[in-house]
């Protein structure tokens, strides 16, 4: 594997469908598909293939059609999910299912009432079942921002040792600092060991969705999940735009770091998505919002029309 390549896992039609009103049907997820295959991204997460026929059918639709992304389902840690989900994606060439258990105390305590060691049963099951479908295989720790870091390593271990080949560390509720997810990665990618690829998975309750993806990365993650115009539950996603555009722009900060991400179809991919679920960037939206390259100063305009690059970067 390359290990200076930033894999970019989209989830704007799992994660970021979640957006209240944000809800797409089959010809639609399509037609976002085909432009995600364009801007060209590593990785499609198109739904959660037991959640719905609909679903299901959109997943199933889009692997018969997808040429370069790998296409993925999210699967709980449970038989019928990942069943659902290696029946979906079964027609692409490039397959991928993507697994989960929560790992923090409190979801662990109150959501599955489970004890820590039967969530790591529970874990490896889900793994090895996943493989018998697909060999590329994806673990995340749900809520692993406010998870223990013993059992973050313990967990994760396990879902190598049954075939995971990506560990995704999500921040769920939005919740960490960069520093802290800067820590946190940083532990995880030394204890992996090149094992598996880390990726992450933050939440913009906070407004650090994407500040918290770029520390990851200089922690070592080589994997990001975001979703165009940082749509998703709650607060958002991280957004794919500002991820791509930062490493881009800041390669004396980033190098040899980059992504395959085509950039001059970042923002027909923003506007083919805000056309279909009708909900527009707010206008100072970094790189897609109608203002992002909008100059009202006179002393802005006065020096954009000498040298644009006194006001754009």
């Amino acid at each position: 594997m390359n290990n200076d390549k930033i894999i970019i896992f989209d989830t704007t039609l799992r994660d970021g469908e979640q957006s209240p009103g944000a809800s797409m049907n089959t010809e639609e997820k399509i037609r976002i598909a085909r432009q995600l295959e364009r801007l060209n991204v590593d990785v499609m997460e198109v739904g959660f293939a037991a959640a719905s026929r609909g679903d299901f059918d959109a997943i199933h639709q889009i692997a018969k059609q997808a040429s370069n992304a790998s296409i993925c389902s999210l699967a709980r840690a449970v038989d019928g999910d990942i069943k659902a989900a290696g029946e979906a994606i079964a027609p692409a060439k490039n397959r991928r299912i993507h697994t989960f258990i929560a790992t923090s105390p409190i979801h662990m305590e109150f959501k599955l009432k489970m004890a820590p060691d039967e969530v790591i049963r529970r874990a490896v099951k889900a793994v090895e079942y996943a493989k018998t479908f697909c060999d590329d295989v994806e673990f995340s720790c749900e809520d692993a921002g406010r998870s223990e870091m013993s059992f973050l390593k313990e967990i994760c271990d396990a879902a190598i040792n049954a075939g995971a080949k990506t560990i995704n560390i999500p921040d769920t509720v939005g919740y960490l600092y960069p520093e802290e997810m800067a820590a946190r990665i940083g532990e995880i990618v030394k204890f992996i060991n090149g094992r598996a690829v880390v990726s992450v998975h933050n939440h913009n309750d906070l407004g650090l969705a994407v500040a918290n993806s770029l520390a990851a990365i200089k922690a070592g993650a080589r994997q990001v999940e975001c979703t165009l115009n940082g749509i998703g539950e709650r607060a958002g996603n991280a957004a794919l735009e500002e991820i791509v555009m930062a490493i881009k722009t800041r390669q004396d900060i980033f190098a040899p770091l980059y992504t395959d991400i085509v950039c001059k179809e970042i923002y027909p991919s923003s506007r083919l998505l805000s056309g279909i679920i009708g909900i527009e960037p707010q206008p100072n939206k970094a790189i897609v919002g109608k203002n992002a390259f909008a100059h009202e100063s006179g002393i802005h305009q006065d020096g954009v029309l000498k040298h644009k690059e006194t006001y754009e970067i």
